[in-house]
């Protein structure tokens, strides 16, 4: 049995190494990928994805969904890591795609086409889906689960000292998929965080005469170079490869029922994921987290996920 999800994203470089894991593994089934703004612009998004697509040439073609701005776009973006475009060394032409539906729309036609049937996996901020929640409640009933890559419960953010940037970048979407009556799993920045990697890792990739293999070695490299640059670090976290791992094999993460909500108002808080952790919560449980992880599985998982694409590729 092959899972049916529907991959939501803002493709930077982490991004695009979770949709290479992704669309080659036999045990998903891509139908979509949309994007959303987030780590570039809106355009941007939407370009990449097609040219991560192009790039790999997957065994099935997914549909794709047009990013538009949210109405309170965000000043910031993450191109600090990822480069002008977002894709590090890799150069895609900026021709707009014609009659690309939305993101949105997109998501809507196929859940209705599959309803509860579908996994949503939002690898960006929660836009996208926010937009659904407030203009056709009547099809969030129709996904069967969403996992959302972002958060941090305790641990500092990777946005401001207490957000993680997904969440930050459009906190009132992000509020509004909490509070949604939807099956969320949530992996935050506590458990993506730890699954990082050495430059070690670039010996392990495909090799660049695959499809999967050349568009990794343009991407990885830059980004090893901007985290040790930019931040003096020298391992990689594969965030959004990570939350991919946790749709595959969610036995590796060990999953905590919680109640969570997102600061919308506070000016050294706003984005910031909180959770009810009294000893009496008077919160009522929305969704489970994983806080703890057996690391080295899902660190080899993810290195397996992309040596077997390039072999497809």
């Amino acid at each position: 049995m092959t899972r049916k999800i529907i991959i939501d994203c803002d493709p930077g470089i982490d991004d695009a190494v979770a949709l290479t894991a992704a669309l080659f593994d036999p045990r998903l089934e891509v139908l979509a990928i949309t994007a959303t703004a987030g780590t570039v612009t809106a355009p941007q998004a939407t370009a990449n994805v097609g040219a991560i697509v192009s790039a790999l040439d997957p065994p099935r073609y997914p549909r794709i969904g047009k990013a538009t701005p949210p109405e309170d776009a965000a000043v910031s973006d993450d191109r600090f890591l990822n480069g002008v475009g977002g894709l590090g060394d890799f150069q895609i032409s900026q021709t707009e795609r014609q009659h690309v539906p939305t993101s949105e729309k997109v998501i809507a036609e196929l859940l209705r086409q599959y309803p509860g049937e579908i996994t949503l996996v939002c690898l960006g901020p929660l836009t996208n889906l926010a937009r659904l929640c407030q203009r056709d409640a009547n099809v969030i009933e129709l996904i069967d689960k969403v996992v959302v890559s972002g958060g941090a419960v305790r641990v500092s953010g990777n946005a401001t000292s207490v957000a993680e940037f997904n969440l930050h970048f459009d906190p009132l979407a992000a509020s509004d998929v909490f509070s949604s009556p939807t099956t969320k799993s949530l992996v935050p920045l506590d458990v993506t965080q730890k699954i990082s990697f050495g430059v070690e890792l670039l010996e392990q990739l495909p090799a660049k005469t695959t499809r999967a293999g050349n568009l990794l070695h343009q991407l990885l490299p830059y980004a090893f170079r901007a985290s040790h640059q930019r931040l003096g670090r020298e391992l990689l976290p594969l965030i959004d490869a990570t939350t991919i791992a946790a749709v595959v094999e969610p036995e590796l993460f060990q999953w905590t029922e919680m109640a969570g909500k997102v600061e919308t108002q506070g000016t050294l808080t706003c984005g910031m994921s909180v959770f009810d952790r009294r000893l009496r919560p008077e919160w009522n449980v929305n969704m489970e987290v994983t806080l703890k992880a057996d690391f080295d599985a899902v660190k080899g998982l993810v290195r397996r996920s992309l040596q077997y694409a390039g072999q497809q590729s």
